[in-house]
Order: C-alpha cells, then sequence, then structure tokens
C-alpha cells in the first residue's frame, strides 16, 4: 500500500502536461504567444475549482474555434447560458489569479 501512495504521489509531482487538463492542453497547443506552461497551469488550476469537467471540454475547444465561444454565449439553448454565466466567472477568476 505504501508503494503505491509514494508512486502516485511521484506521478503528480512529475505529470507535467501528461496529466495536464483539457484546459491547459488546449493553451499550451494555441498559437498565441503569451502560453506557457506556468500560464497554461494557473488557468487549468482556476478550472478545476470553477468548472465542471464537461465545462472544461467545452471551454478547451473556444481555443481552437473562437468562434464557437461567440457561438455559445449568443445561443438560445438554456443549458448553453447556464455554462456561459459559469465560464464568465471561470474567466475574470483566472484573469485576476494568473496575472
Amino acid at each position: 500500500m505504501r508503494k503505491l501512495i509514494v508512486a502516485t504521489a511521484l506521478a503528480l509531482l512529475c505529470s507535467g502536461t501528461a496529466y495536464a487538463g483539457a484546459i491547459e492542453r488546449a493553451c499550451l497547443s494555441s498559437p498565441r504567444g503569451a502560453a506557457n506552461p506556468k500560464l497554461c497551469g494557473c488557468i487549468q488550476a482556476v478550472a478545476d475549482r470553477t468548472l465542471s469537467s464537461s465545462d472544461q471540454r467545452m471551454a478547451a475547444r473556444f481555443f481552437k474555434d473562437p468562434h464557437m465561444a461567440q457561438e455559445i454565449r449568443q445561443s438560445d439553448n438554456a443549458s448553453h447560458e447556464v455554462f456561459w454565466k459559469r465560464y464568465k466567472v471561470f474567466g475574470a477568476t483566472a484573469e485576476s489569479y494568473c496575472r
């Protein structure tokens, strides 16, 4: 049991992008010049605290298709509206926390 705990701890400490979340992976693969591991990791940490995993997957798609964000924001779909409210909180939090 102890070996499993130690192995898990080492995996978490040495994870890098192999265990990166959806937002972090999308951020790191973004063509924007400001993307770097520290910033993308911070944004992922905020996402982990403010968005569900399905929200994160949808938000990650915005990195490749920014127009999709506009479509979701303007959608009449009630679930998109609720998502967008959570996404705005995420964005504001990441902006202030990850400077």
